[in-house]
């Protein structure tokens, strides 16, 4: 069994995110092999880029049913955390279904008085607001600054951990069951993203 598997659906933040754990001292392997995803003792789904591609991808690897059938603990980074949503507005695209609800487009805006432009993609530091407790956030504090780069964003609901505020509020880190997102990129968050993967680390099924 490998400790940690991250799930090579050809996210350009494949690398970053394996070295990033690497760091951490955990045992990673990269894989598309359904069989070592599915027996893995944690999964991780690292994407970057639009929807319909990355269920593509997923979908030409033959990944979708062990993805929706694992059990034990699975984090999806950015893109990787939308995709466990029933759906996006990103081409209309039914994705994984293992987190209720819809992803939907930022909406950007010009600058007004007493309010800055609203740039679509959300790209740069911003700040988390907690909005309940979890293992995964342990030792990360409220209001602490990590790097987000996207364009469309889960809605906040009861299953929300944290949000940021882009022109609107949304799901910036989530939680259903064993089945965690990260919208932000830990592994471009320095220190703090660091603990937000150290944490997921310790957590078992």
């Amino acid at each position: 069994m490998s400790a940690t598997v991250l799930v090579d659906a050809g996210g350009a933040n494949l690398g970053s995110v394996r070295y990033a754990l690497e760091r951490l001292g955990a045992e990673v392997r990269v894989s598309r092999n359904p069989e070592e995803i599915a027996t893995a003792e944690r999964v991780i789904l690292p994407g970057v880029g639009a929807a319909a591609s990355g269920m593509a991808r997923l979908r030409e690897r033959d990944l979708i049913g062990v993805l929706r059938g694992l059990t034990q603990p699975l984090l999806g980074i950015c893109l990787g955390m939308q995709l466990l949503y029933d759906g996006s507005e990103e081409g209309d695209v039914e994705c994984l279904g293992l987190i209720p609800g819809t992803v939907r487009k930022l909406a950007a805006s010009p600058a007004t008085v007493g309010s800055p432009t609203i740039r679509v993609p959300h790209m740069g530091w911003n700040t988390l607001r907690f909005s309940q407790d979890d293992p995964l956030l342990e030792g990360i504090a409220d209001g602490a600054h990590v790097y987000f780069v996207h364009s469309y964003a889960a809605p906040v609901d009861e299953r929300t951990l944290a949000t940021c505020e882009h022109g609107s509020t949304f799901s910036a880190v989530v939680r259903s069951g064993n089945r965690y997102g990260a919208q932000f990129h830990p592994e471009r968050s320095s220190t703090l993203g660091m603990r937000l993967l150290a944490n997921f680390l310790t957590i078992t099924a």
